[in-house]
């Protein structure tokens, strides 16, 4: 299993200092929200994208892709009836793409909910149809860069689109690209009326990426989910890519959530081995 924590968790940490560390804990690989480098992906020059590709590589570890692709920018809406502003979000998208590529990773979490949830007069089978438009215009550029897109279900309490695996595949489906996947979050699971572990057993044809936290905004096993089922399903659909920490809750300390995180998923991916 592949252990990957992202980089916003180090909050104002310089990235060389939060790589060495996150290498320290024994992660091998980073996640990275473009907004860390700047807001604009549009604005990251290829000098700054060579920088953050050698600062991930001299700490030892691997650049996973990028996660939240919209936060703080604004023009862009995933499901919205306006031509224009998702002509421009698919065009984001790609221009994401080529971002990640060029720091080495090779998936994109599309969650961003406030920029996808369903807006007055558009019903959830209208704003399926605009999101998998929005989504293809970018996916040449996608394959192009080798990049896979994984769309991230998200709970009830952060928004009212896509809130089920079940959900993300059929859109998955409509978007019919080998580099369109489904992205799959713990905390997100958790709101689902399912067990998790049937969730992921139900999705084993589509998961490309996978968040590790717990509801309460905390890391893997700071909470009272039991991640012994979840790893062991996991496994059994043969799941080889990366199990990201992702938390909302940095109370803790930045330490504390590196530590604690990593220690709970080894120990129990050494107990269902």
């Amino acid at each position: 299993m592949k252990y990957a924590i992202c980089n916003e968790t180090f909050q104002d940490w310089p990235f060389d200092k939060a790589f060495a560390y996150a290498k320290q804990c024994g992660y091998t690989g980073v996640e990275v929200a473009p907004f860390t480098i700047h807001e604009s992906a549009y604005e990251i020059t290829p000098a700054v994208r060579e920088q953050v590709r050698n600062q991930i590589k001299d700490a030892g570890l691997e650049c996973v892709g990028l996660h939240w692709l919209l936060a703080k920018t604004e023009g862009y809406y995933l499901t919205t009836p306006d031509d224009t502003v998702r002509r421009a979000t698919g065009d984001y998208l790609a221009e994401l793409a080529r971002l990640c590529r060029d720091l080495d990773g090779s998936i994109m979490v599309l969650g961003s909910p406030f920029q996808r949830n369903l807006l007055p007069g558009v019903t959830h089978e209208q704003a399926m149809e605009l999101a998998a438009d929005a989504v293809k215009s970018a996916m040449p550029v996608l394959e192009d860069c080798g990049v896979t897109l994984a769309l991230e279900p998200l709970g009830p309490g952060e928004g009212d689109f896509l809130n089920t695996a079940e959900s993300g595949i059929e859109l998955a489906k409509m978007v019919d690209s080998p580099n369109c996947r489904l992205h799959l979050d713990v905390k997100a699971m958790s709101t689902e009326s399912k067990p998790i572990d049937q969730v992921i057993r139900e999705s084993a044809d589509y998961v490309a990426h996978f968040h590790a936290n717990d509801p309460n905004l905390l890391g893997p096993g700071m909470g009272d989910v039991e991640f012994e089922p979840i790893f062991s399903a996991l496994k059994e659909i043969d799941y080889d890519g990366w199990v990201s920490v992702e938390v909302f809750d940095y109370k803790p300390g930045i330490e504390t959530i590196c530590e604690k995180s990593i220690a709970y998923m080894k120990d129990v991916n050494s107990r269902i081995q």
